[in-house]
C-alpha cells in the first residue's frame, strides 16, 4: 500500500504481508504471471523506482530543445565494435546474440561470429524491436590485448581490488583497467557453478544475457526487495528460466529499501564476492561510471575445518556471514554454509553493511555510518590541520534530512565521517566544512546520455522545497575545487 507522509511516498513494510507472499521459494504463480503479462506495455519493463521509470519514458520520447544554443556540445562518440577474430570463447563486443547481429547486417559490415558459440539462445520476454537502443547495443569493446589486461587486473598491483566500469562512447584508453559485467561473469574469472545476485533494480532477461552461454543455465538466486505488483512483474520476467530462484528481503520498517548490489559467485575453483554500485539493467553498465570491488578467488578450506578458519584480519568473513544472516532467509542458508567452507583470509578490506532495524548498545556499531565511525576511530590516523580538510560527499539521490543541517547531516553523520583517529573528540564538528558534490543541469545535459541521465538522480521537488538549507552545501566539480582539496586551502570553492 502506497502511503504519503512527511518524508514523501513510501511503501508499507513487508512485515504485514502474508507468509505465502514472503516465502523464499519464489517461483511465479500462474495467476500473478498472467496478470502481470496482461498489464505489460511496450518497451523495457522491470520493477524499479519511479525515477527510473520516468527515465525510460524520457528515453523513448527525448526532449527536443528549440534553443539552438544547446546544439553546440559535442555529441557522444559513436559506438565502436572490434573484431573478435581469434578470441575463442572471449567476450562479444556487445550483448547482441547472433540473431540480433543478422538484423543489423544492412547497417554495418557483419563481424565474424565467435568460434564454436552455441546457437541456443535463452528466451527473452521483451521483443527485440521493443528494446531501447542502449539495450540492443549494450556495447563495450573487447580486444585480445584487453583480454590480457583483464587477466592482469586480477593478479596485478591493486591491493584493494577496486575497479571502475567500462563506459561506451569514449576513447578506449580511458577504459584501461575497467571492467564490464561480462568480464566479471566470464570463464576467465572461473568455471561458474552457481551464483547469487543482490540488487535493487533488475532486468532479468538482460542479466541472463550477461552470462556466457555455457553458464546461463547454472543455478541463479536473485535477492530483491520488491513487493506485490513489482514482485509479480519480476517473477514474470523469470518464467522462461527454470534455473532462477528468488529471495525477498523482508524490510520490517516502512522506509527500508533493498539497495544492496552484490554478487556471490561459486566456481569449481573456489568462491568470489563482488560488491558494486550498478543496478542490473543495461543503462547502468552503458554510459555511467560505476564502482566495483572484486574479491580474490577464495579457495575451499580442507574438509573438516571449523571455527574461525579462513578469517581475514579485517573480519570480512564473519561480517559477511552476519550480514547474510540478517536476511533471516532459508534461501541464503546454502550461501552462508559455502562462505564458511572457504578461505577468505586474503581479504584486505572491511565490510560495511546496513540492515533495517533499531539497535542499542554495541549493536549500533555493527551497521551503517556508526560502523564506519568505529572503523575510522580504530584504524585511521589523525592528520595535521584536520579542520582544513573538508568532508566531500558525492551521491546520486537525495532524501529527506530534516529542517536543517543539525538534524542529521552536520551532527551524527558528519561526526562519523571525521572520526579519523582517537584525537577526533577534540575536534569540533562545526570546524569541518561539508561539501556535497551534486550534478548541475549542465552536467546532466553535457553527459554522454544527455538529459535522460537525470532519471538516475532522484530528488523530488517536494523534498527539495522542504530543505532549501541544503543548497548552501552544494558544490560542483572544477579544477579549482580539486586544487582546493589537494592543497588544504581553507577558502570556499566555487559554488554552483
Amino acid at each position: 500500500m502506497l502511503q504519503e507522509g512527511a518524508h514523501g511516498k513510501w511503501t508499507v513494510s513487508s512485515s504485514d504481508e502474508s507468509t505465502e507472499e514472503n516465502s523464499d521459494s519464489e517461483k511465479p504463480s500462474t495467476s500473478s504471471l498472467l496478470d502481470a503479462a496482461r498489464g505489460r506495455t511496450s518497451g523495457p519493463q522491470y520493477p524499479c523506482s519511479e525515477a527510473r521509470k520516468a527515465a525510460h519514458k524520457r528515453k523513448a520520447s527525448p526532449l527536443k530543445l528549440g534553443d539552438k544554443s544547446f546544439s553546440t556540445e559535442t555529441p557522444p562518440a559513436g559506438k565502436q565494435r572490434a573484431s573478435q577474430e581469434g578470441l575463442g570463447w572471449c567476450l562479444s563486443s556487445s550483448d547482441e546474440e547472433p540473431e540480433d547481429q543478422e538484423k543489423h547486417g544492412h547497417k554495418e559490415t557483419q563481424k565474424e561470429e565467435i568460434r564454436d558459440a552455441p546457437e541456443e539462445r535463452a528466451l527473452n520476454l521483451c521483443r527485440d524491436d521493443e528494446l531501447s537502443e542502449s539495450q540492443q547495443a549494450e556495447d563495450y569493446n573487447e580486444t585480445l590485448s584487453e583480454t590480457q589486461d583483464t587477466w592482469d587486473l586480477l593478479n596485478g598491483g591493486n591491493p584493494f581490488r577496486f575497479f571502475l566500469t567500462k563506459v561506451t562512447g569514449i576513447e578506449q584508453s580511458y577504459n584501461s583497467g575497467a571492467l564490464h559485467i561480462k568480464d566479471i561473469l566470464s570463464p576467465l574469472f572461473g568455471t561458474l557453478m552457481s551464483s547469487a545476485q543482490f540488487n535493487y533494480c533488475i532486468d532479468v532477461g538482460w542479466l541472463v544475457r550477461q552470462y556466457p552461454q555455457e553458464f546461463r543455465k547454472k543455478p541463479l538466486l536473485i535477492v530483491h526487495g520488491e513487493k506485490r505488483e513489482s514482485k509479480a512483474e519480476l517473477l514474470a520476467q523469470a518464467r522462461p528460466y527454470e534455473n532462477i530462484s528468488f529471495c525477498q528481503a523482508k524490510l520490517d520498517i516502512a522506509f527500508g529499501t533493498h539497495h544492496t548490489k552484490m554478487m556471490l559467485l561459486l566456481y569449481k575453483e573456489g568462491l568470489r564476492v563482488v560488491i558494486h554500485t550498478s543496478n542490473l539493467i543495461a543503462e547502468d553498465w552503458h554510459q555511467k561510471t560505476q564502482g566495483i570491488w572484486l574479491s580474490p578467488l577464495y579457495p575451499r578450506l580442507p574438509q573438516g575445518t571449523t571455527g574461525s578458519a579462513g578469517e581475514s584480519e579485517t573480519k570480512f568473513k564473519s561480517d559477511l556471514i552476519s550480514y547474510l544472516m540478517a536476511y533471516n532467509s532459508p534461501a541464503l542458508k546454502e550461501w552462508i554454509d559455502l562462505i564458511q567452507e572457504h578461505d577468505l583470509s586474503e581479504t584486505r578490506v572491511y565490510l560495511l553493511g546496513s540492515t533495517p532495524g533499531r539497535y542499542q548498545g554495541s549493536d549500533k556499531e555493527k551497521w551503517g555510518h556508526l560502523r564506519l565511525r568505529k572503523l575510522l576511530k580504530e584504524h585511521a590516523s589523525s592528520i595535521p590541520a584536520q579542520e582544513l580538510w573538508p568532508v566531500v560527499g558525492q551521491f546520486s539521490s537525495i532524501g529527506s534530512m530534516g529542517a536543517d543541517g543539525s538534524k542529521w547531516l552536520c551532527s551524527e553523520f558528519q561526526e562519523s565521517l571525521v572520526a579519523a583517529g582517537s584525537s577526533v573528540t577534540s575536534l569540533l564538528k562545526c570546524d569541518v566544512p561539508v561539501h556535497l558534490v551534486y550534478p548541475t543541469v549542465n552536467n546532466v545535459r553535457q553527459s554522454l546520455e544527455g538529459y535522460p541521465a537525470g532519471g538516475s538522480l532522484p530528488y523530488s521537488i517536494q523534498t527539495a522545497q522542504k530543505q532549501l538549507w541544503l543548497h548552501s552545501y552544494f558544490h560542483c566539480i572544477s579544477l579549482s575545487y580539486l586544487c582546493l582539496s589537494i592543497n588544504r586551502i581553507s577558502a570556499e570553492p566555487q559554488q554552483c
